[in-house]
């Protein structure tokens, strides 16, 4: 068979030149959630498809139409996870970190959704997904979107605006999705094949369609808020209030109701203007329930997952951009003896000054295509080493980005004079 074999749709390729973006704003979140005492968990790519349908409920598109499902070799039915909660919450139950245990958990790793691809919508996709388990109150509602709000600052993201919601306990929604089917159901004739289908099962994800029809009959049905009860109430005014105390600005979004079955109580969705029709960057929700309807004890537990693709777009349109990181000091070698004795010289300097980033001549190459390189690679000074001042014991150094001369150094004073010369000092000294 010949002729190049293309990448699956949806699938993309993440270049060096991207993979910058990526980095910067993936140890941004690591640290920021280090910051607030957040630890990293990893959990499988693949679960049993059982764990999604539980989870996630089987009336949302995710599970009807949008997972990659298979049967093993030994016959078990697997998935490849369209989101990372479930599998977080499968790992506490399967080895036991529950019992009354409070964790604050994050990850980070791919996602796959079988959706149509379009901008900021891919089939294989990246997520952060944050989760804190164990805990009731609204304060670690408040300070999970606190956090985010606290990354956006730290990105220098402004284009993004923050809707909340809660959805109340199990009973107070079950009254509110009888009103809800009473209300679709006397316009059953509006509804599309999908709403209706949903209206015996979830109608809840009626408020999710994006068909225009559908929407405009959404927009008059009856509200959630007005059948919360009490304490449900009491729980979403606190986080108000919280968030206003933090001068974090919301806005209260009725319709909100997120994707995932599993969701209770607080809801909230970061969104921005600035990517067309995919506006959710960021989007969570208490789940206080999801833990007893895999088999778990009951456990309180709330958690957000953000799209990478969609906030790299959104880091990409800021003014200025993050650089990958340049070489200290490229090594451009002149001769045989050169080339076999540069691999030594510069692991030694490497033992000798790790913090540093040395790159090393490749391929062979002329000292003008050798100094082109070294210029590509940005780095701050070259090391040359030749057969001549090997003979004498010594190397040359060449700043690349001063007006300074080149100057000669003994192997022995190599490190200290390296690291005088990267830290601004006189290389004549």
């Amino acid at each position: 068979m010949t002729g190049q074999i293309q990448p699956i749709r949806g699938m993309n390729d993440v270049l060096p030149a991207e993979s910058v973006v990526w980095q910067h704003l993936e140890s941004t979140v690591r640290e920021l959630l280090v910051g607030y005492g957040y630890e990293e968990i990893r959990v499988p790519v693949v679960e049993h498809t059982d764990l999604f349908k539980r989870a996630i409920g089987e009336y949302t598109d995710v599970v009807e139409k949008e997972m990659y499902t298979f049967t093993d070799q030994g016959g078990d039915n697997l998935t490849l996870r369209p989101e990372i909660t479930a599998g977080i919450a499968r790992a506490m139950i399967s080895n036991g970190l529950l019992r009354g245990a409070r964790h604050k958990l994050w990850s980070i790793g791919p996602v796959f959704r079988h959706e149509k691809p379009q901008k900021g919508r891919y089939r294989q996709f990246y997520q952060v997904d944050v989760e804190a388990v164990g805990f009731t109150g609204p304060d670690v509602d408040a300070e999970l979107i606190a956090i985010w709000a606290r990354l956006w600052r730290r990105l220098g993201i402004t284009r993004v605006k923050l809707q909340i919601n809660s959805l109340g306990t199990p009973d107070s929604r079950r009254v509110y999705r009888e009103k809800l089917v009473e209300y679709f159901s006397a316009h059953r004739d509006r509804l599309d094949d999908d709403s209706r289908r949903r209206l015996g099962g979830n109608p809840l994800r009626i408020l999710d369609s994006k068909n225009p029809d559908v929407q405009a009959l959404v927009a008059d049905a009856p509200l959630l808020t007005d059948y919360l009860d009490p304490e449900s109430q009491a729980h979403f005014a606190a986080l108000r209030a919280a968030l206003d105390a933090m001068g974090i600005q919301y806005t209260v979004n009725p319709r909100l109701v997120r994707g995932l079955d599993y969701y209770s109580r607080t809801v909230f969705e970061w969104i921005t203007d600035a990517l067309g029709a995919q506006d959710a960057v960021c989007s969570g929700g208490r789940y206080d329930g999801l833990i007893t309807q895999l088999g778990g004890d009951a456990t309180p537990a709330i958690g957000f997952a953000m799209g990478i693709e969609r906030v790299v777009e959104l880091l990409q349109q800021l003014p200025s951009q993050p650089q990958s990181l340049a070489a200290d000091v490229y090594v451009v070698l002149n001769g045989e003896q050169a080339v076999g004795a540069g691999g030594r010289i510069v692991e030694s300097l490497r033992d000798a000054l790790p913090h540093r980033r040395f790159e090393m001549n490749l391929g062979g190459g002329n000292f003008k295509a050798q100094f082109r390189r070294a210029d590509r690679s940005r780095a701050a000074l070259a090391l040359i080493i030749g057969e001549n001042e090997l003979a004498r014991g010594v190397v040359a150094l060449k700043p690349l980005r001063l007006e300074a001369g080149q100057s000669e150094c003994p192997m022995t004073e190599l490190p200290g004079r390296i690291e005088a010369a990267l830290r601004g000092t006189d290389l004549q000294e």
